[in-house]
């Protein structure tokens, strides 16, 4: 998944204004113990990141 992919499906799950703040601000223990944007500074994939999103915030199938 291509980083603009991701935080598309950020801005459309969380909304534009939120989904920034969620990734700088929310730690994830499914992360390691890091927020969205630390994750993806460390190199992980943004698709593995966006799956641990879906399974801990509950996004439904369909926005998957």
């Amino acid at each position: 998944m291509r980083l603009t992919v991701f935080w598309q499906r950020m801005a459309e799950h969380f909304g534009p204004g939120y989904a920034d703040t969620f990734a700088r601000d929310h730690v994830m223990s499914d992360l390691g113990g890091r927020t969205v944007q630390e994750a993806l500074d460390a190199g992980w994939d943004a698709k593995e990141v966006w799956q641990v999103v879906c399974a801990v915030m509950d996004v439904p199938r369909e926005k998957r």
